[in-house]
């Protein structure tokens, strides 16, 4: 039986963020949110460097790992892998439109054909007892047409998908960037409000332009979850009290800036002996002091210090200093 996975709130799977350095300094601030890996294509799971692609560390737990793919077996393939690795869930990606992933006829491109995506899932559940999501639009391009929207994720409910992470916009494929993309076309909570009246039983997470704690709440008056993405990364002090507003546990001790910074310092010291460059753990702590006085000089100090080869904690030391 799977184990049961709590989606009420995620951290999305971005590429080049979702590392184990952010995850890490992510769980900080709670021990209920799902994390992501970034997505990883089943081929570099299967050929690739097992442990740099896969690796992770029992305090991040829970974290689902993201594949990329397109044919069943290699997703199989993946997905036992995965399994071993002790993730707590298993999420195809069937949203990204980057030129890269078209070129693999995958991501996004899989929304034209939402059998193929069912015989992914079907393959992906044969593969271990995990849980298997799915992660999707509202359409492609100009598509406009709710049914054929809601036809494709009843379909992935029916080959056995635990839940749907509907981005509530459409994935431009021609004529937009990735980064474009994020802002254009606009969005359609309203569908994926009215997937779930229509699959009251289908477990429906909503993504894309979900930017507070209280929108978020808002969100989940009508779904069963909500997944943020580039503002937590931008701005990661927004999630202090995540697990008293959305996960309505008691208020506890909400930790300071500083005080959260210096919760992860002995794990960047870790990393640092072990050999990780300090700017690999620093890039996902930089937007810790995002909006507060003098901000701007820690940022510009981590920015211009923290690539060098004699980066070293005295450069973290010094660049909190400019916060003083």
């Amino acid at each position: 039986m799977a184990t049961k996975v709590i989606r009420r709130f995620c951290i999305a799977p971005m590429m080049d963020c979702s590392d184990r350095h952010s995850r890490f300094f992510l769980r900080l601030f709670s021990k209920n949110i799902l994390l992501y890996t970034e997505m990883i294509t089943a081929a570099a799971v299967i050929h690739g460097n097992r442990d740099y692609l896969l690796g992770f560390s029992e305090q991040e737990q829970p974290v689902a790992v993201q594949l990329g793919g397109s044919d069943p077996e290699q997703l199989h393939q993946a997905a036992r892998i995965c399994a071993d690795f002790g993730y707590a869930e298993i999420n195809l990606n069937c949203g990204c439109p980057s030129d890269r992933v078209q070129s693999g006829s995958f991501g996004a491109c899989l929304m034209d054909d939402s059998a193929l995506v069912s015989e992914c899932v079907s393959a992906l559940l044969s593969a271990s007892s995990l849980p298997v999501t799915v992660k999707h639009r509202t359409g492609i391009d100009q598509q406009n047409d709710y049914e054929l929207f809601c036809r494709f994720a009843q379909t992935q409910i029916e080959a056995g998908a635990d839940a749907l992470i509907v981005h509530a916009r459409n994935a431009w494929l021609q004529g937009l960037s990735p980064k474009q993309n994020r802002d254009i076309p606009p969005l359609k909570y309203d569908w994926v409000y009215r997937l779930k009246q229509d699959l009251p039983n289908a477990e429906i997470i909503i993504n894309g332009g979900i930017k507070t704690l209280e929108s978020a709440q808002a969100h989940l008056s009508q779904v069963d979850g909500v997944m943020l993405g580039r503002e937590p990364y931008q701005n990661p002090y927004i999630l202090q009290n995540v697990d008293q507003l959305i996960f309505g546990e008691q208020q506890g001790e909400v930790l300071s800036r500083q005080a959260l910074l210096h919760r992860i310092y002995p794990y960047i010291e870790q990393q640092l002996s072990q050999g990780t460059r300090l700017t690999k753990m620093i890039r996902h702590i930089i937007g810790l002091f995002h909006g507060q006085p003098n901000a701007r000089h820690w940022r510009r100090y981590l920015s211009e210090n923290a690539y060098r080869s004699t980066a070293s904690m005295e450069t973290l030391y010094q660049a909190e200093r400019l916060m003083c």
